[in-house]
């Protein structure tokens, strides 16, 4: 809670136009400590006003931002790390997301995965780009995962399969571009090869999704289906520094290579609020097809105060537009039909009690529900593609001083000095004990 006021602080109005920012908030938006807001409050550079009960202090949020525009600087962090990062990779701004500015639903509609996974890397389009694993690599990889559990999920799976790429590659230290890429480029295929064949023969050529397709379902893929898939690995790569991103640029600023950055993102990304998020939708979606309709499910969510999932997301006002992209496509696949409609009707009947939308998990969800999937479909497709993602922010890192991430703690533990500490038996011990 903010609780410094400035000397300059006056009396807060009781009516805003616009809601105002904390200091916090303004801080985190100049990419500064809330110290240095209230420097620029004693320079003349903002205005602030006392917050209601005189606790802090609150900012004008245009004044903030034009402050932010004019600076283009950020002060560290007390222990010399960085809060806030540059990136040319992701823009996610009036509810639209775009990839090194080129709008990201425009981009897939006309290149498929490995192409745009390219474009983020490089800045250069590569049409016709595919990727291929190493055989030795796929098969140190195949080996690790069939040594697994069979109940092992599809993240656990592909842990093991990065683990065991790492170390069939003695060049995995060299953390030059060109390097980092060319391991990216087996990377990806050795994590798509090594997961079980859940159906027929896997595809040997042509794009990623084709081959990722058997791994997914039994049933026979179609093009329209494959249209889908192809667009959700595309529209999935990036998307700002979500948490499991930030895990694998903190890996990357301490210089760990490619094969860890990769395994530091996919730690993360199995929490039920990020990566596995797709499988609480389907598992609804699931629901709702089988009762016949979505209004009883979502009563049910609603009543236990439980979220419905699939829909709200806290960067867009509107519907998420990856989701538009993947809802168009999936109306050219007749299997879909079903599940699209029952997503609809989640939608619409939230709606009568929130203002929610349907994000890229509902999306997902309609998918692998209407193609026999696994509900942990979404989470796999999700995993590989944030995998090239987390190779472009790599890219990124290791062009910054290194260990820079390095944030200061706020310790609220008992101040020092305290006693030494002793156990249940008794007193301390002196160093000639025998415990």
């Amino acid at each position: 809670m903010d609780t410094v006021v400035s000397m300059t602080d006056q009396p807060e109005p009781e009516r805003h136009e616009a809601p105002r920012l904390t200091t916090r908030q303004a801080a985190e938006l100049l990419g500064v400590k809330p110290e240095t807001v209230y420097a620029y409050v004693s320079r003349g550079q903002l205005s602030s006003v006392r917050a209601a009960g005189g606790r802090g202090s609150t900012f004008d949020a245009e004044e903030v931002r034009a402050l932010a525009r004019r600076s283009g600087r950020r002060d560290p962090s007390p222990a010399g790390g960085d809060l806030a990062f540059r990136t040319g990779i992701t823009l996610i701004e009036d509810d639209r997301c775009y990839f090194r500015g080129v709008d990201a639903t425009e981009l897939v509609r006309h290149y498929g995965y490995e192409e745009v996974a390219e474009w983020l890397w490089t800045g250069e389009a590569r049409p016709g780009a595919r990727f291929a694993a190493p055989a030795g690599t796929l098969a140190a990889a195949r080996r690790a995962v069939e040594a697994l559990p069979s109940h092992s999920g599809s993240t656990d799976r592909l842990r093991v399969a990065v683990t065991a790429a790492a170390a069939t590659d003695p060049l995995r230290f060299d953390l030059s571009p060109g390097a980092v890429l060319n391991s990216a480029r087996g990377l990806i295929p050795t994590l798509v090869g090594a997961l079980p064949v859940l159906g027929g023969p896997a595809a040997e050529e042509g794009p990623l999704a084709a081959d990722l397709w058997s791994r997914l379902t039994a049933e026979q893929a179609d093009a329209p289906s494959l249209a889908v898939l192809d667009a959700a690995l595309a529209l999935l790569i990036d998307h700002d520094l979500a948490a499991s991103t930030l895990a694998a640029r903190v890996a990357a600023s301490a210089r760990a290579h490619p094969y860890a950055v990769v395994s530091a993102g996919l730690g993360v990304l199995e929490g039920p609020l990020h990566g596995a998020a797709s499988g609480l939708a389907h598992r609804l979606l699931r629901e709702a097809v089988d009762r016949g309709s979505a209004v009883p499910v979502v009563a049910d969510h609603l009543r236990t105060g439980r979220r419905v999932p699939g829909l709200g997301h806290r960067l867009y006002r509107g519907e998420d537009p990856r989701a538009t992209v993947l809802f168009a496509l999936l109306a050219e696949v007749p299997q879909a039909a079903g599940a699209l409609a029952a997503a609809r009707e989640v939608v619409a009947t939230t709606a009568r009690h929130a203002p929610l939308h349907a994000n890229i998990d509902l999306a997902l969800a309609v998918l692998s529900v209407s193609r026999g999937m696994a509900a942990d479909a979404g989470e796999t497709v999700f995993a590989v593609s944030r995998t090239a993602g987390w190779i472009a922010h790599a890219l990124e890192e290791y062009e910054e001083r290194p260990l820079r991430i390095r944030p200061s703690g706020q310790y609220t533990g008992p101040r020092p000095p305290q006693p030494l500490p002793r156990d249940g038996s008794g007193p301390d011990r002196g160093p000639g004990s025998a415990h």
